[in-house]
């Protein structure tokens, strides 16, 4: 997939603009506050539906504005997708695909796949399970719309068991439905993302051996409930659901599922999460991010667009020139203040 052109009007600081992009490697180089940013949160939007920025649609509305409009325009096999996207103070965002409206997001996924790596990207690495769960999360639902709706229903099932907790009437019987409808679609959840972690693990130990020269190995396992098909991922939650439900009485919520999952990284056998360098930690979320544009790739047969802002502030000299070779072949935006970064370099670049 190609993402040929983005516009944008009364979205964030931008009253208008319509952007056009290479198939290969764009950079939108300028001074802060210009609006790069913008441009790239514009683009994930499209792909998932929301910003990586705020969870709050009408913070993307310009001010004084009532509305603000996205559109991008991909090709896929020589076939054009125009994702068009319309927010609104006062009333829930506007969605089209091809110009039909579509009514839920699930149809969305897949139509312009993305992949992000920001600032905040070393999260995935260093910060709370939460955000590795999220890198999951997001791959696997452009991936499959049954996993997309899964993961909906599971939120949905949680909250009602964790609502029954609060109230303090909650007993064995009470919650055995919940539990049993919790297992159910949780099973399906963690099979999906330990196939995804075993699929990432020789993609993600390519990529590392690559950033690294070769000096460090990354090991990637799920951490989670055991079982590899449904009904033993199940059946194993369900003793996990029993297991926990004094806990669960005392403190009112569930303690065990997939909202409680996590990736363990390692370097050199060494858990990075926490006792890895600042170097090792970001080295890991770039060998991820690049493992992930090739699985989705692999996957669904056509290439994500891959969105890297304000890495190079990040990134030694050494590691730049990795990261550029990297790119090679896939399509991807680039923000920076420097067009410098980028001497030599095949790029289209885009003065913001």
């Amino acid at each position: 997939m190609t993402v040929k052109s983005i516009k944008v009007k009364d979205y964030r600081n931008a009253a208008a603009r319509d952007i056009t992009l290479s198939s290969g490697r764009n950079a939108f180089v300028g001074a802060n506050a210009r609006g790069k940013t913008n441009l790239l949160e514009a683009v994930y939007f499209a792909g998932v539906g929301k910003s990586f920025r705020t969870p709050r649609d009408r913070e993307l509305i310009k001010n004084d504005c009532e509305r603000a409009f996205l559109s991008v325009e991909a090709e896929k096999d020589g076939i054009t997708e125009t994702v068009k996207i319309v927010l609104s103070r006062d009333e829930n965002k506007r969605v089209a695909v091809n110009d039909l409206p579509i009514s839920r997001m699930s149809e969305l996924m897949g139509v312009c796949p993305v992949v992000l790596f920001c600032p905040d990207g070393l999260k995935i690495v260093k910060d709370a399970p939460a955000d590795r769960r999220r890198f999951m999360d997001i791959s696997l639902c452009q991936i499959s719309k049954a996993y997309f709706a899964a993961l909906s229903q599971y939120g949905k099932i949680l909250a009602s068991r964790n609502k029954l907790l609060k109230s303090g009437g909650a007993t064995d019987n009470t919650l055995a439905p919940w539990d049993e409808l919790l297992a159910d679609v949780g099973s399906k959840i963690i099979k999906s993302r330990r196939g995804f972690v075993r699929k990432l693990m020789p993609l993600a130990a390519d990529r590392h051996a690559f950033l690294s020269d070769g000096k460090e190995d990354i090991g990637l396992e799920y951490e989670g409930v055991s079982g590899e098909n449904t009904d033993e991922i199940k059946a194993e939650l369900i003793r996990a659901f029993a297991r926990d439900r004094e806990s669960d009485y005392r403190l009112k919520y569930t303690h065990t599922g997939p909202h409680k999952d996590d990736i363990i990284i390692s370097v050199d056998g060494v858990d990075v999460r926490s006792f890895g360098s600042q170097g090792q930690q970001r080295t890991a979320a770039l060998a991820l991010k690049l493992a992930e544009m090739k699985l989705l790739t692999d996957v669904m047969g056509t290439s994500p667009i891959l969105l890297l802002d304000d890495v190079f502030s990040e990134l030694d000299a050494k590691r730049r020139k990795k990261l550029i070779d990297a790119l090679d072949g896939f399509q991807s935006v680039i923000t920076t203040t420097d067009k410098t970064d980028f001497d030599g370099v095949d790029i289209n670049i885009i003065e913001i």
